[in-house]
């Protein structure tokens, strides 16, 4: 308080004083001081004639009212003051906003709510609009507050007054501030707010019985709120159509017979009032005669019956969906099509209504519309089966020319049921001609066919001799096993074969064969099958789901065990060390191959144990006994050890996913280790003391921002190199150079092998390439000096913010190396840490004498600033002002993560 005091007292003019005011801003403050400093602003206000700096210091007031551990009462009476007395119409709608501020954080002060109440209502009569919505915001605040029921009237009564103000902002703030009708209103704001108001009190009071105007019935509350926001799907304006129609996709605990409405324009009996047989009786019986037929329509009702006022949802809601399916707008079709899905995956006799109305989206003009209906209809299949005309309607989509349409389309069918055996021919016989006409959908045909035979063998039983071409006397020709048709109808044969042991009998001898060649090329296509008069089982039944968790947890048991027995290293000599790592290192790797699930873990573990073996190799005895001239060899082996555990550390932050802050923390010391040890190797062999300065204090800034950053796990790093160092922190601040070194070198190869905890699921970043497989050996030709497009297509797993890290990598065989960025456009994400890449790589090359190999991989580029400068945000690392960066130097590269495809290629010359 005292500096700020300082600052605003040097001001010479109200620019000076907001330059002040704007840097203070961004200073933290203790609790204690919070009340001085507020005094301090305050009689800097008094004193104040320019209205921004008053603006800022009624900011800044509200900004310190929620400081931690400081209660704003005190301070109550000073806002008040202030505000009674202040011209200003902007600098009043702020400080009502503070007096928000503070009555937000003493929700419990009946005194505090009273004088609120007083000073909003002072206020309302405001001219300008913003002091009106701060007075409507404080009093729906006051609404919320428990033991408030003597004032919630009179606060009801005066918000009530402001639904017609002439402004429409006061009016949006009047409708926040507590429910209203105005689902009428000319102003747009106003209408999506009431939608947005109902909602709420449809989810807070759904079971509520409410009287329907002009009758006698009740109704829920959520039906009732259901009935009107459905009204305003048919609203003007597009925005409030599209907010309605989401929000009644919410709305999942609406009556049945309310939510089948929302399928049909005309109003269902169901909704409508009907008398009782005993009522109709009673009423003939009173009119004292019977229709004697002579006359047209005696007997009709004599009643003139007004619809509004007897039925239990207004006319105009009814149809919701089918209207805003029809919408001419596509973003109320996609929000009407998402709202659908909601509902139907509560309710599946929903879903079996709603399903004509989703399968004729497949046909709407625009493609957004029938990609998200694709993806709706897949994630209610469990609740449906397609009837064949529906069938054809979706099958029809096949020869859209997006392939993002036609890979969501198979994806849909891998999970959904058909009726009839005419419905799979009808699928197969389309899928085929998908194929044809577009060969590139190989793999997501191949794979649509695998589920599609896995769910219905029964139905694929009696399509066995067709498909396969068989016959009962007569031997058929053997067909092409390149033919990728071929292949296909097998896929959906054997899987089809697997929950069906009598179809294997209809197998023709070749079929045998084919089935033993897919079964080893196409592994993850086609199933293990036990086949009848055969001695060789071509595969081993999978394990039951207990036995794999039983066999999992057997595997994280043993994984936890390997990392145990490495804490017994310390008592072991250098060889016996280095024997025990290696073991250690080959059984978690074989852990990893036999456990997909622990893949990851393993891979992690073994990485941050390959680490460890590197440093206690580098830190051999034998090195650093002898003078630095005869040990030249053994400084570049350790060298480049510690370069190569830099790259696995970075490695190890970036390439895992599901990491604690304790297991980046050991990643960080281990990078420490690697970077004392390059410190020391270079002060053994560069010659002067300037480098070797610079390159100590670098150190030490790095030593404090591990500190600063890891302030919470220091404790579980006992005994470890940083522990030790921090230890020693007076002395190696006050210490030269030389000597710095030296304890660094004693230091390092005292400190213990920090033990890794392992946290409960790890996820390695991995990518597969699908396109070009590199089997080809027919080169892609084509004139040097121009480009060639090269398709690339891929599948990413657990790859975050891959539009921003991913990479694809062209080596061309004189060692040339292009790195490509993907367009963001060129992602799919087909489901939950999952993405695709489809994009296209253009080569360019002078001519060559003859065709050579060109790799292509992907690439996951990170940068050190991502991860530890944000574990350091809140402790104040950042960017000064005369351009230096945090104390650890931001490090960014590139980890290569999947597998290299060669490609042939042959620029030929340019004719003349």
């Amino acid at each position: 308080s005292a500096a700020l005091h300082v600052d605003l007292c040097k001001a010479t003019n109200s620019t000076d004083a907001l330059q002040y005011l704007l840097q203070f801003a961004r200073k933290p403050v203790e609790a204690e001081s919070v009340e001085g400093v507020v005094r301090i602003l305050l009689e800097h206000y008094y004193k104040e004639t320019d209205t921004s700096v008053r603006l800022k210091i009624a900011s800044l007031l509200g900004l310190l009212s929620k400081t931690q551990g400081f209660r704003p009462d005190c301070i109550v009476d000073d806002i008040i003051n202030t505000l009674c007395n202040e011209k200003s119409h902007q600098v009043l709608a702020q400080l009502l906003d503070t007096l928000l501020v503070v009555g937000t954080e003493l929700p419990d002060s009946p005194a505090v709510r009273q004088r609120l109440v007083q000073v909003s209502c002072k206020h309302l009569s405001d001219t300008y609009f913003g002091v009106r919505n701060k007075c409507l915001q404080l009093l729906g605040c006051v609404g919320t507050w428990k033991d408030t029921l003597g004032l919630l009237r009179d606060v009801q009564s005066i918000i009530s007054d402001y639904f017609g103000d002439q402004d429409p902002r006061v009016r949006t703030a009047a409708l926040k501030a507590m429910a209203c009708r105005l689902l009428s209103d000319d102003y747009e704001q106003v209408r999506s707010a009431a939608v947005q108001m109902v909602w709420v009190l449809s989810q807070l009071y759904p079971e509520s019985i409410v009287p329907i105007p002009s009758s006698n019935e009740e109704i829920r509350l959520v039906d009732d709120a259901f009935g009107k926001i459905s009204h305003m799907v048919s609203d003007g304006s597009w925005m409030v159509r599209v907010q309605a129609a989401k929000t009644l996709g919410s709305m999942l605990q609406v009556s049945p017979h309310f939510l089948e409405q929302t399928l049909d324009k005309k109003l269902m009996s169901d909704l409508r009032r009907k008398r009782t047989a005993h009522e109709r009786a009673k009423e003939l019986f009173a009119s004292g005669e019977f229709s004697s037929g002579r006359k047209w329509a005696d007997d009709a009702p004599k009643e003139k019956l007004d619809t509004n006022t007897v039925n239990l949802i207004a006319s105009g809601a009814c149809g919701a969906f089918v209207h805003g399916l029809e919408d001419e707008m596509f973003e109320v079709r996609i929000a009407a099509v998402e709202a659908l899905c909601q509902l139907a995956r509560s309710s599946p006799t929903f879903a079996e209504k709603c399903l004509d109305f989703l399968v004729d989206m497949f046909n709407d003009e625009i493609e957004e519309v029938r990609l998200q209906s694709i993806h709706v209809l897949r994630q209610i299949s469990t609740h449906i089966t397609l009837r064949e005309d529906q069938l054809d309607t979706v099958l029809a989509v096949l020869e859209d020319s997006s392939r993002d349409i036609r890979e969501a389309l198979h994806e849909l069918l891998c999970y959904t049921n058909v009726s009839t055996k005419e419905c799979i021919q009808l699928a197969l016989l389309e899928l085929l001609k998908n194929l044809n006409k577009y060969p590139t959908d190989r793999n997501s045909v191949w794979k649509c066919l695998k589920f599609l035979g896995s769910r219905h063998p029964t139905l694929v039983l009696p399509l066995v001799p067709e498909l396969l071409s068989t016959h009962p006397y007569f031997d058929t020709p053997e067909p092409d096993m390149d033919d990728p048709a071929y292949i296909a109808v097998l896929v959906l044969v054997f899987n089809a074969a697997k929950s069906c042991p009598t179809m294997p009998a209809l197998f023709s001898d070749h079929t045998f064969r084919h089935y033993a060649y897919l079964r080893d090329s196409l592994s993850h296509l086609v199933p293990p099958l036990r086949l009848p008069g055969r001695k060789q089982v071509l595969g081993l039944d999978p394990v039951d789901s207990g036995s794999a968790s039983g066999s999992v947890e057997s595997a994280q048991l043993f994984l936890q065990q390997s990392l145990n027995r490495i804490s017994t290293i310390q008592n072991l000599e250098a060889p016996g060390a280095q024997d025990l790592l290696n073991f250690t290192i080959r059984d978690v790797q074989r852990l990893g191959h036999l456990q997909t699930q622990l893949s990851g873990a393993a891979d992690f573990c073994a990485t941050y144990l390959r680490c460890q073996l590197l440093l206690m190799k580098a830190l051999q005895e034998k090195l650093w006994n002898m003078a630095v001239p005869l040990c030249l060899k053994q400084n570049v082996t350790a060298t480049a050890a510690a370069r190569q555990i830099l790259e696995e550390t970075y490695k190890l932050e970036f390439l895992y996913g599901g990491l604690e802050n304790r297991q980046i923390a050991t990643i960080h010391h281990v990078r420490l280790q690697a970077k004392a040890l390059q410190l020391i190797l270079s002060a053994r062999t560069r010659q002067g003391l300037d480098p070797l300065i610079s390159s100590c204090e670098k150190f030490l800034q790095e030593i404090e921002a591990f500190q600063r950053s890891f302030l919470t796990e220091l404790p579980h790093l006992h005994d470890s190199f940083v522990d030790k160092l921090l230890e020693l922190k007076p002395r190696i601040s006050a210490c030269s150079s030389v000597e710095l070194v030296k304890i660094l070198q004693t230091t390092l190869r005292q400190s213990g092998l920090l033990q890794l905890r392992l946290p409960e699921q790890i996820h390695r970043a991995t990518a597969t390439i699908i396109e070009p497989t590199g089997e080809s050996d027919n080169p892609l030709r084509f004139t040097s000096g121009l480009v060639v497009a090269l398709d690339i297509d891929a599948t990413l797993e657990h790859v975050q913010d891959p539009q921003n890290t991913v990479k694809v990598q062209v080596l061309y065989p004189d060692g040339q190396s292009h790195v490509i960025h993907p367009k963001p456009g060129d992602f799919r994400k087909p489901g939950a840490d999952r993405h695709r890449l489809i994009t296209q790589v253009y080569l360019s090359h002078t001519a060559w004498t003859e065709p050579s190999q060109i790799e292509v991989r992907l690439l996951l580029s990170y940068s050190s600033a991502s991860s530890s400068l944000s574990s350091s945000k809140h402790l104040g690392w950042s960017d000064s002002s005369d351009g230096l960066q945090s104390p650890e130097a931001v490090v960014e590269g590139t980890i290569p993560f999947s597998k290299p495809v060669k490609v042939f290629i042959m620029p030929k010359p340019a004719r003349r």
